[in-house]
């Protein structure tokens, strides 16, 4: 029978040298461990597999091949197939036949996606042993989504490439061996941000001695005042980074980051982590080519910079992404026109420098084009870099919309991860004059608070007057 409330779900890539991290994994946890496991192992796809039943004398808990439209439960253990990719939608299986194209396959990303998106907080990536970069793009999210990744220490590692990948990219909590990985994913299990009663609110209200005691710390120590952030994002982080530290009780978790300026860091950046991939809404990008650019040229003097600004530009994707759909249309249209992407960030500072230098997981394959990599990127051992010419239409900046000046006289800027009204408001002083139409690509929740303050009026079918706004999921 399904659980009736929340449980966690973990993830585990694996491919070469995976047989062994899976059977120490497996053999170290308890019979009743109160999560559900996904195996995703790199398999041949001619060849009929076995992993299942390798695996069952090591594992205490029921050990089932994926099958689609099977319930994922707690304490079980649910191996992938050949040939085909799983994921995971409303508390079940969805396996589908690998698909038939030339294009590399990476189930392990596909899987860890799916369960970012359907189990957030309660989603944990486990990458083990292999070579590749296959599951670093998925553990990305799950991280965002405020869940929990792990990856095998090098040490143990067979082949280091695939966790190593991971951990490069910044979003792994956690290095360990396989055994190692089983013992904290049981004690995590048991922590009340797991809890079923409600993950949202580990920290009781907004105007908690503890909460403010973390707010002060946050800008203490990194210079940046949170309190007109979203209560609740700090919350989720807060509790997060609690579950990581062992930390049960809010207010000793404040007085530790009074202190320990490396975790007041670490809750810094995770407060603002903000998930980024290439194109992720191709529609969007399609819409921006056939709809939005060309009524920004329209009646531009030929030679006229085009500028964009992209708040909240994390490690690049996304700034690259509009770099490369402006210059395809400016081929379209025959028009040659310098293009100027300010691109802005508060997090991480390694994370504009990753943006700066344009380097990707091979991985990027599954987003990106055949002949966009062929024509805007070039390929370096173990991934992809981005081509001189679109690097140098992008300039990377750490920016606090919220406090700093914001630049002026654009022609488009997206916002997607902007959460104070003073931000908004920032923001809407910046568009060019009347007589050269601005465009907002916004998320939903943009929109609605923009609105609510008064700040744009109420969307009419997508369209912000004297702004246009275009769908963003995200």
């Amino acid at each position: 029978m399904a659980a009736d409330h929340p449980f966690p779900v973990v993830g585990v890539g694996a491919s070469a040298g995976g047989f062994a991290a899976l059977r120490q994994l497996l053999s170290a946890l308890p019979p009743h461990p109160g999560f559900a496991v996904v195996i995703v192992q790199h398999l041949d796809p001619r060849h009929e597999s076995h992993l299942s039943e390798l695996l069952r004398p090591h594992s205490s808990i029921p050990v089932v091949d994926t099958a689609h439209g099977v319930r994922v439960e707690p304490d079980h253990v649910y191996v992938i197939q050949p040939n085909t990719s799983v994921a995971i939608v409303d508390g079940t299986l969805a396996v589908t036949p690998r698909p038939d194209d030339r294009r590399p396959h990476y189930p392990i990303d596909h899987f860890l996606r799916s369960l970012a998106t359907v189990q957030g907080p309660y989603a944990v990536g486990v990458i083990l042993s292999g070579t590749g970069s296959d599951g670093t793009l998925g553990v990305c999210e799950i991280k965002a989504a405020g869940g929990v990744t792990f990856a095998q220490d090098e040490e143990t590692a067979q082949h280091a490439g695939m966790p190593q990948s991971a951990i490069g990219s910044g979003a792994i909590d956690l290095v360990l061996p396989p055994e190692a990985i089983a013992e904290r994913l049981t004690t995590l299990q048991q922590h009340p941000y797991l809890a079923p009663a409600d993950v949202s609110e580990p920290i009781d209200d907004g105007s908690s001695e503890e909460y403010q005691r973390v707010i002060a710390a946050l800008r203490s120590i990194t210079g940046v005042d949170f309190s007109q952030y979203r209560d609740s994002t700090i919350k989720r982080r807060t509790a997060r980074r609690m579950l990581l530290r062992g930390f049960t009780s809010a207010g000793d978790y404040a007085r530790f980051i009074e202190r320990d300026r490396e975790e007041a860091s670490a809750l810094y950046r995770d407060v603002l982590i903000n998930v980024t991939s290439f194109f992720r809404d191709p529609e969007m990008f399609e819409e921006l080519k056939q709809q939005v650019f060309p009524a920004i040229v329209d009646g531009r003097p030929e030679g006229t910079p085009l500028r964009v600004w992209v708040p909240g530009c994390s490690t690049g994707q996304e700034a690259y992404s509009l770099a490369i759909v402006l210059l395809e249309f400016c081929d379209t249209v025959k028009t040659r026109r310098p293009v100027q992407i300010f691109a802005t960030d508060l997090g991480d500072p390694a994370a504009l420098d990753k943006a700066r230098a344009g380097v990707y997981p091979e991985s990027i394959e599954a987003e990106v084009s055949p002949e966009r990599l062929r024509r805007f990127f070039t390929k370096e051992e173990g991934g992809y870099r981005v081509s001189k010419a679109i690097r140098e239409m992008c300039v990377f900046a750490r920016q606090n919309v919220a406090a700093d000046p914001p630049f002026s006289r654009m022609d488009f800027f997206v916002a997607v991860a902007l959460w104070a009204t003073r931000s908004l408001a920032a923001l809407l002083n910046t568009v060019s004059p009347t007589d050269a139409p601005s465009f907002l690509l916004a998320s939903v929740l943009f929109l609605a608070v923009a609105a609510a303050a008064s700040l744009v009026p109420a969307t009419r079918a997508g369209r912000v007057d004297p702004l246009v706004a275009l769908r963003n999921d995200r």
